[in-house]
Order: C-alpha cells, then sequence, then structure tokens
C-alpha cells in the first residue's frame, strides 16, 4: 500500500504539536512530598501499632492508668497527627480503676493492635492487671469513635491482630501464634498457642512488642528483643506460613541523637506501595517518643531508614496534612465538653467536676478525703512535650475549705508540684515534692516521701502558676512559678528534676491540675484556663 509521503509527514507534526499543546495546557503534576524531622511526636505515644484504609492512617498509642483511654491518633501523611477518639472511656475490671484498694499505676490498658478490615476497625489490648483478659473493640469510624465491645477473650501481652487473606483471625504475642473464632470469642485448636519458633543463643532477654503484617505471601513479626547485658534493638521474624518455620534479621540498632536505643513499632505501607516504620524512643522524663523510618526491600527484608539507623530529617512522598488539632493544646473551658487531649488519672467521678456550673470556667469539688495527690480523684493531665514546653494554669481559689489542696504538677511516680494549700483560713502557695511508692502486686499506694521546699503566703483568690520544662538531652528539667497579676512572676523552684520509672508510672511526665480535701469535702476551685506553648528550641 503506498502512503501519502507529504500528508503522513505533516499529521505526524500535528500529533506532535498537539502533544506539545496538551502538555503546557495539562503539565505532569509534581509530586507532592511531606518533610520530616524525627521525633516526629516529641511526647509520650509509646506501644505504636497502625493501620491505613486508603488515604488514611490511624495510629494506636498505651495510656495505661489514664482515662479514657487507648488514644486513636490519624494523619494522611504519616507525620503530622490529630486526636481521633479513644477506645473506652473507663475501665472497670475492679475497684483499682477508682483508685480504691489499690491503683493501676503503669497497669491499665497496655500495648494495643488495631487493624481495618472490610470497611471496620478493630482494636484488641490487655490490661495488665486482674482479671487478665483482653478486650475486642470495633468501630466503623473512628473519628466519630463510637467504640462498642465486641468481647473478652484469655489475655494476650503485647499482641498483635492479624486478619489472613482467607478472613482468619490470628493474634501474634511474643514467639506464639494463635487462631481465633470469626467472632473472636474462642481459641480455635491449641488452647495455649502453637510456639513458631524458639529464642536463639543470643536472645537471652525480654522478646516483646510484637507487630505483626503480611507482605507478598510472607509473614512479618516486628520484635523488639533486649539482651541481657546487651542494646535493645528491633528484629523481624520472617516465614512462609503463619505457623513458620520463622528466620530472624536484626533490622534496627541505634541510640538515636545520644538517647536510649530505639525500638519496638510497626511497618505500614501508603497507597502508592510505598513503606514506612514508626516505633518508639525513650526519652526519659517526656516519655517514649515516636519516630518514623522510610523501608526499602531488599531480598525480602525490610531495611529501616539508613540502613538501619534513625534518619534526622527526610520527606514521605504524600501531600501534607494539616491536622484539626493536635496532642496537646491549651484549652479555655468554654466549651461544653472536655478537648480530646485531656486525660484523667485513672477513672473520674463524673459527679464533682462540670464545665457548666460557671460558665468559661472547670469546676473541680472536691470528693474524696485523702493524704496525698496519688489518692486524688479527678486530676486532669495532658500530656508534656518536648523539646520544651510551657504551661500555665488560671485557678480560683475563693472556695477553698480549710485542708483543701490545689494546683498545678509536673506528675509522675517522682512529682513536682505547685500548690495553693489551705490551712486554718489561711491561703499559702506551696512547692513541694514527692515521690511515690507502690506495692508490687497491688499498686498499691503503700507511702509518699514528701519534701516542701518553699511556703508563700496568698492573699489573693486568683493565682497563675506555670511551669517550664526543657527536654532535651540531658535536662529533664522544670522551672515553677507563680503570679498573682500575669504579669510579674516569682519563682518557686528551678530545675527539678522529672523522670522515667518504668517500675512505676512507666510514662513520661504530664501536666496535671488537681483539687483535693485532705480534711473536710464541700470546697471547689475553678480553672479558667490551661494555656501550653511549645519551643523547638
Amino acid at each position: 500500500m503506498k502512503i501519502n509521503q507529504p500528508f503522513y509527514i505533516v499529521s505526524f507534526l500535528g500529533c506532535i504539536g498537539l502533544n506539545l499543546l496538551s502538555a503546557q495546557v495539562n503539565p505532569v503534576k509534581k509530586q507532592e512530598t511531606t518533610a520530616f524531622r524525627n521525633p516526629i511526636i516529641w511526647a509520650d505515644a509509646p506501644d505504636l501499632s497502625i493501620t491505613r484504609n486508603g488515604d488514611d492512617f490511624y495510629l494506636i498509642s498505651t495510656t495505661m492508668h489514664l482515662m479514657p483511654g487507648a488514644p486513636v491518633m490519624h494523619s494522611k501523611d504519616l507525620v503530622h497527627w490529630e486526636m481521633s477518639s479513644y477506645v473506652f472511656d473507663t475501665l472497670n475490671d475492679n475497684s483499682k480503676y477508682d483508685l480504691i484498694d489499690g491503683s493501676v499505676y503503669g497497669r491499665g490498658q497496655w500495648a494495643s493492635s488495631i487493624r481495618y478490615h472490610k470497611g471496620k476497625y478493630y482494636v484488641l489490648f490487655s490490661p495488665n492487671d486482674e482479671p487478665f483478659k483482653s478486650y475486642f473493640y470495633v468501630t466503623d469510624n473512628p473519628e466519630k469513635g463510637n467504640w462498642k465491645l465486641i468481647t473478652r477473650t484469655r489475655h494476650f501481652h503485647d499482641a498483635s491482630l492479624l486478619f489472613d487473606d482467607d478472613d482468619r483471625v490470628y493474634v501474634f504475642t511474643s514467639n506464639k501464634v494463635f487462631e481465633l473464632s470469626p467472632d473472636f470469642k474462642t481459641i480455635i485448636g491449641n488452647q495455649d498457642g502453637t510456639e513458631v519458633f524458639q529464642k536463639d543463643a543470643s536472645e537471652t532477654g525480654l522478646l516483646e512488642g510484637n507487630q505483626i503484617i503480611k507482605k507478598d505471601g510472607k509473614y512479618y513479626m516486628m520484635m523488639i528483643s533486649w539482651p541481657r547485658g546487651g542494646k535493645r534493638r528491633q528484629e523481624v521474624y520472617r516465614a512462609d506460613k503463619v505457623t513458620g518455620p520463622y528466620e530472624k534479621k536484626v533490622i534496627l540498632e541505634d541510640n538515636f541523637l545520644g538517647f536510649s536505643y530505639a525500638g519496638q513499632g510497626a511497618l505500614i505501607d501508603d497507597k502508592n506501595g510505598n513503606w514506612y516504620s514508626l516505633i518508639f524512643q525513650d526519652r526519659n522524663g517526656v516519655g517514649r517518643v515516636p519516630i518514623l523510618l522510610p523501608v526499602k526491600w531488599e531480598n525480602d527484608w525490610p531495611i529501616l531508614g539508613d540502613n538501619g539507623k534513625v534518619p534526622l530529617t527526610g520527606e514521605v512522598p504524600l501531600a501534607p496534612f494539616k491536622p484539626k488539632n493536635h496532642l496537646v493544646e491549651s484549652d479555655e473551658f468554654s466549651d461544653k465538653k472536655m478537648k480530646i487531649q485531656w486525660q484523667w488519672n485513672h477513672n473520674p467521678v463524673n459527679s464533682a467536676w462540670s464545665l457548666s456550673d460557671k460558665k468559661g470556667f472547670l469546676r473541680l469539688k472536691t470528693n474524696r478525703v485523702v493524704d496525698n495527690l496519688y489518692l486524688a480523684p479527678n486530676t486532669l493531665t495532658q500530656r508534656m512535650e518536648g523539646p520544651k514546653s510551657s504551661g500555665i494554669v488560671a485557678l480560683d481559689v475563693k472556695e477553698m475549705k480549710d485542708g483543701d489542696v490545689t494546683g498545678f504538677s509536673a506528675f509522675n511516680g517522682d512529682s513536682g508540684i505547685l500548690s495553693v494549700v489551705m490551712e486554718n483560713g489561711k491561703k499559702f502557695i506551696v512547692f513541694s515534692t514527692n515521690e511515690v511508692s507502690l506495692d508490687n502486686k497491688t499498686k498499691a499506694v503503700t507511702g509518699v516521701k514528701k519534701e516542701e521546699k518553699k511556703r508563700i503566703p496568698l492573699n489573693s483568690d486568683k493565682v497563675y502558676f506555670k511551669i517550664d520544662a526543657d527536654f532535651n538531652l540531658g535536662k529533664d528539667l522544670a522551672d515553677f512559678y507563680y503570679s498573682t497579676d500575669q504579669k510579674n512572676w516569682t519563682e518557686m523552684a528551678k530545675d527539678y528534676k522529672m523522670i522515667f520509672d518504668y517500675r512505676r508510672f512507666f510514662m513520661g511526665s504530664k501536666f496535671a491540675i488537681f483539687n483535693y480535701a485532705t480534711k473536710n469535702l464541700g470546697g471547689f476551685v475553678d480553672v479558667d484556663f490551661f494555656r501550653v506553648n511549645i519551643s523547638s528550641e
């Protein structure tokens, strides 16, 4: 067939012109990226488990004795996170959750697992307290909350949930796997679980923090190893079948920026097939902070960060996400409900606090006679945040009764406490330190070592307390101030050392607002505002 050459050349050139014109009208869209700097959250958010539905990532963490609990965070870029919901408002397994006949300091809700499966979101966690049983919750939308308890089963420590490709349900904990019935209520097969590997000679310490994924037909269990006398490290165990055999690879061992060795977390992909890991790092007084690592795969093994080291900065190939709130926020107490950032120390006594008794104020009423802060209900907390944070609270103390104690604290097993104390009809501003002792079994408060460091008479019904905290490497220091006019501040304490103690609270220090009675009930204080400022220095 003979081609009309001039027509062919003109047509070809015309196509080129149209394509060039189309390229000008519809230029190739540049891939949006989000820059990050580690830690991505410089605040206490340990025991990370993550899931994804399309563009949406959901992260769950541990808050133990704080209520509501099992906080769920949301992001679209893995860098910027917002609070979405809590899985539960209270736990009521025993009276210790109400600070009666013991406590659940350092216990309560421990490491959780969150999974998206066929339109629903599931959470599994096991309180580290009696009765030793697990909780299974479900919701259609973590943004709205409405988590419903499905069932309770036997205790699974640091467990991870997996819905396999055939919809079979598995729970992984340390080196064991359990198969569950579709309703999660019973264990199928071996009631003690199937041991899928044995620790090798190098594993002389703990193996915990299991987080399971499946990729390209292989199962990957992320766990931390803490060899006795060695350094904490992140490992992954890999197998072609659920029950193994599994082989091991150490994939991270890094004391990033001079803090402790990072470890314990999860693997997650994005909608474009890129992979990431979210782990945490112990940072002393502030707690355990989340770190983001890009992941590449070599020979079917995940390689974290910079060949097993944590990167200081990087970029995620996802569009920047603008969160509707932050993990730590100021509050003028002008809404009809508490902001989502607040958590009570143990279960609250709801009849003893109010946002409606005085508009624009939080009223804290005394409701139980106790002799120390660690037994006081309705202590309200928010995370402290690094590298530096400053919190201010405004209090109206006119209606305090004799023996009442109210104030602001850097709250932990060791606490720095700035108080108004009512004694014999007179008010005093007091800075003191408290160190709590707990029974190993019941976590009952067996004693509090109290040291009053400074006392000043207060001749005002309004007082402002401020705590400045510095969590930079080698610091963990808090300074305490008071004012009666928000302009002139008097230093009450400098360089109070904040600590992290896994034997007692097992969490970072918190900003805490409190009011309790040591003699008689009937008093109350009104909290005007809490204002926080975070510094990047």
